[in-house]
């Protein structure tokens, strides 16, 4: 994979509905190296760290290969590079989605700086906000072009055109797809059973998604 464009943006208030929204969804591509820490990329924020940000979601990345899919979708809607409100715009040459490709614990290399996969991007309503459309959460979810977090291992510095290389892959493969498809899963038979109790063995799955699924399992009857 190669990252194609490195989107930084900082919280601003937005008129929505008639009220006032803070939000960083807004990035922009940023010039040069820019350093990645632990938390963030130099130049960039969120606006409400309830949901968004800390070490789990330390970046946000996105597929360039996703751009084409809503360009035909959305036809006539400018999509400049961050437009998802994604820190990392990447291409892996294919035409396959990439959270199928890529699975939670797997580990790369970017720039200087390691980084791992940890979760899928779950959109709230400001993702609606940024392309003045309240239907846009549920299109953007039921394509499956959500793209995934990852949290930073090594700090260092990162810039487009960086190759982004796979150190190491994750015994427990789970894709991001199929967490994505867990979660959103009405219901739980054999086969999703399997496949939580294979993601719950990921050290890098989120606490609080690991809670949601053993939740899931104790419903299922499957504890």
């Amino acid at each position: 994979m190669k990252l194609v464009s490195v989107n930084t943006g900082l919280p601003r208030e937005v008129s929505w509905h008639g009220r006032t929204v803070t939000t960083a969804i807004f990035k922009e591509p940023a010039r040069g190296r820019v350093p990645l820490r632990k938390l963030n990329l130099d130049g960039d924020r969120q606006a409400d760290l309830t949901v968004h940000g800390g070490e789990h979601k330390a970046v946000y990345c996105y597929s360039l290969a996703h751009y084409g899919y809503w360009k035909k979708e959305l036809p006539g809607r400018e999509l400049p590079m961050g437009m998802f409100g994604e820190n990392f715009t990447v291409d892996d040459g294919r035409d396959e989605l990439l959270e199928e490709s890529v699975h939670l614990g797997d580990r790369f290399s970017i720039g200087t700086a390691e980084v791992v996969v940890s979760q899928p991007r779950l959109p709230c309503y400001k993702l609606g906000v940024r392309f003045g459309s309240d239907d846009m959460v549920k299109r953007f979810l039921a394509s499956g072009r959500t793209g995934f977090y990852v949290a930073v291992l090594r700090e260092g510095e990162v810039g487009a055109g960086d190759e982004i290389e796979v150190i190491s892959g994750e015994a427990n493969a789970v894709a991001v797809s199929e967490i994505t498809r867990l979660y959103v899963a009405k219901r739980f038979g054999e086969a999703e059973i399997r496949a939580v109790r294979r993601a719950l063995r990921v050290e890098e799955l989120p606490e609080s998604w690991k809670e949601y699924f053993r939740e899931r399992l104790r419903q299922a009857g499957a504890n």
